[in-house]
């Protein structure tokens, strides 16, 4: 998400924030094609649908959601007693996290699974999911009967099927937001294209903000050092290059 007018490039720096900006995504994605009511925008709905049920089918989110709500609130709740905080600010967060950690457990386990699995249209739509153009007309007619329907009908099936998603959904969304918000980027150059920077051990995820729309950052991150180089497309069949001009750019290393 752009920054101040920039294009931002986000890099995790583990596997429960990977999964979480993966999530993000398919959320986005789903949201965005629900409001598009033609066919197309209704078949664009179920097929981010079926990537959100088929990573919830196959990770724990929901425990590692719990996990990461409960570790932002301990962290945060450490502050209260800090005079350089705003009290009433942290309250209405640490209870914002109390009330989606209250949501997520109700939330069946499995339930994604259990849901690709019992029924019916789901299902056909699943076993076909991995096939290119496995959900023609031909191939499941029923599904392409489903998308006939009167719009208060699909929405009423929509809104069934996502009805446990809407709280892992604001969870890492809020999770997400608390992570970029927490750490300020700051300005950097990269000679001939290149910047190689020393981490902070509990460094979670990297974001770098471009102005300059020709260039993007290839991010590789570990433990103790990130090195991001800059790549620009060079001919007319989008080869790229590493760029050897200095580039400006914004870096925010976040954490909390």
């Amino acid at each position: 998400m752009p920054d101040s007018g920039a294009f931002c490039f986000e890099q995790p720096l583990n596997e429960r924030i990977r999964t979480f900006l993966r999530m993000e995504h398919l959320f986005a994605r789903l949201r965005y094609h629900q409001r598009d009511d033609n066919m197309w925008g209704r078949r664009a709905t179920m097929t981010a649908l079926m990537d959100i049920l088929t990573v919830m089918a196959r990770h724990d989110l929901r425990a590692e959601v719990s996990k990461a709500l409960g570790g932002y609130y301990t962290n945060l709740k450490r502050l209260t007693s800090r005079d350089d905080v705003d009290s009433a600010q942290l309250d209405s967060l640490l209870q914002r996290l109390d009330t989606l950690g209250r949501e997520i457990q109700h939330i069946p386990p499995q339930f994604a699974s259990y849901l690709l699995r019992d029924n019916e249209l789901l299902n056909s739509l699943n076993n076909r999911h991995a096939i290119p153009g496995g959900s023609c007309g031909f191939d499941i007619p029923s599904y392409q009967n489903w998308l006939r329907l009167d719009r208060s009908e699909i929405k009423t099936h929509l809104d069934r099927w996502c009805q446990r998603i809407v709280p892992l959904e604001s969870a890492i969304v809020s999770l997400l937001q608390l992570l970029r918000d927490g750490t300020a980027p700051q300005r950097y150059e990269a000679r001939e294209g290149v910047l190689v920077h020393q981490n902070n051990t509990d460094t979670q995820l990297i974001r770098v903000l471009v102005d300059d729309p020709h260039v993007y950052p290839e991010i590789s991150a570990g433990r103790h050092r990130s090195t991001v180089r800059f790549m620009t497309f060079h001919d007319r069949d989008l080869h790229v290059r590493q760029c050897r001009s200095t580039i400006a750019f914004q870096m925010a290393c976040c954490r909390l």
